[in-house]
């Protein structure tokens, strides 16, 4: 991997998110996906990472969970490892598997803030109404709202606490 492989891979999902891959054109994208992916080594993370993210987008949760999973055991980790997390839960949670889903997002919960820390929220919230587990979901929700807030942001963090802890 390099800097050009980066920015061809950034091209691609750019292009996809202007829309130049409707449904109609999925396979062509997911074969974009492939023939760069090809050209990283055999043992590489950031392969099935990426063909699985192709996959995802394109409606096709349950055959991008087995390459998620394959990226995670491969070492994939940092950035593309959390956002391989967050999108492993989620399809998990569109899989009918909401409860893999909380169990592999909870610990993200601690984990080094980044960009991120609102789609774990907003993925794990969810995964947590899946299981009927609403209030803690919204919880959540009202907590990754709340710093964006241009008021009452204490507020709205005391009312998300309230949710799940009835003595707040």
């Amino acid at each position: 991997m390099n800097q050009d492989w980066e920015d061809r891979v950034a091209d691609a999902w750019a292009a996809f998110d202007r829309d130049e891959y409707p449904e109609e054109r999925a396979e062509e994208f997911r074969a974009l996906i492939d023939g760069l992916v090809a050209e990283l080594p055999d043992d590489s993370p950031v392969g099935p990472f990426e063909r699985a993210c192709a996959f995802d987008s394109t409606g096709h949760s349950d055959r991008a969970v087995p390459l998620y999973r394959e990226a995670l055991a491969r070492g994939l980790d940092g950035y593309r490892g959390r956002r391989a997390r967050i999108q492993l839960a989620s399809s998990l949670r569109n899989v009918g598997q909401p409860e893999e889903g909380v169990k592999l997002l909870t610990p993200e919960l601690d984990a080094p803030s980044d960009e991120l820390d609102d789609a774990v929220r907003a993925c794990l919230a969810l995964c947590l109404s899946g299981l009927g587990r609403d209030r803690e979901g919204l919880s959540l929700v009202i907590e990754a709202l709340a710093p964006h807030l241009p008021r009452y942001r204490r507020s709205m963090a005391n009312y998300a606490r309230a949710l799940v802890d009835r003595e707040a």
